[in-house]
């Protein structure tokens, strides 16, 4: 490829597939697929793991907010104690979510700004609820399946009372109305096999859609600035 083609792919920011879904609708299995085809993947969840460690910047900042209740015996958030406080009353979920996400979404935006790939695929939980993270990705994935199957789900690795799971499907979007924002979907209602085939006919839509992007000086810039 002539050196002046190469300057111009590296000038062309990556599409940011924003990747979402209810609680167990399967977004780690998408992303694992994604990532088996060498695509990047930036989990929000996992930045939020992160940033919970002892002294780490989250911690810190939910420790002084929410006080010594807020931390386990080993120094860490005790997210146990987060979730139920923060389900059960709003007003506690929007404190948490004002005090954690800004500083998630300044992680995230730096792991993407490091892209060099045609695209990335940026999962984040709320992306359609807080709304924080929806502009700076350009297209919405989201991973579908039934309500129920969502509840058997996180009943079975997590071991929540059904209660606890609907409390927390309560805070996120309807179903339908998710949907209403999709701009592409997969159907996870089925056996897991079933989600490589269509993360294969993404991939191909995908880089298709990234070519035809125009380059940009600023590689990355939409996601890599302050205060998303």
């Amino acid at each position: 490829m002539p050196v002046n083609a190469n300057r111009a792919r590296a000038q062309v920011a990556p599409l940011v597939v924003g990747l979402t879904g209810g609680i167990g609708s399967g977004k780690t299995a998408v992303s694992r697929a994604f990532e088996a085809l060498g695509i990047p993947v930036v989990d929000t969840d996992v930045i939020a793991h992160e940033l919970s460690a002892p002294g780490a910047a989250g911690q810190r900042a939910v420790a002084e907010a929410f006080g010594p209740d807020a931390v386990a015996p080993d120094g860490s958030l005790d997210r146990a104690w987060l979730r139920r406080r923060a389900f059960a009353d709003p007003a506690i979920r929007r404190r948490l979510e004002a005090t954690l996400h800004p500083l998630i979404a300044d992680e995230a935006g730096a792991r993407v700004s490091a892209w060099t790939t045609p695209y990335g695929v940026l999962v984040v939980p709320l992306l359609l609820e807080t709304g924080r993270l929806r502009p700076r990705v350009d297209r919405v994935l989201v991973v579908d399946c039934p309500e129920e199957t969502q509840v058997a789900r996180v009943r079975a690795r997590s071991g929540l009372a059904e209660d606890e799971v609907r409390a927390i499907m309560a805070a996120q979007l309807p179903r339908a109305a998710r949907l209403a924002q999709a701009d592409d979907v997969i159907d996870n209602a089925g056996a897991p096999g079933a989600i490589v085939p269509q993360v294969a006919r993404l991939d191909r839509l995908y880089r298709t859609l990234a070519e035809k992007r125009p380059t940009n000086p600023t590689l990355g810039a939409k996601l890599g600035q302050n205060g998303a």
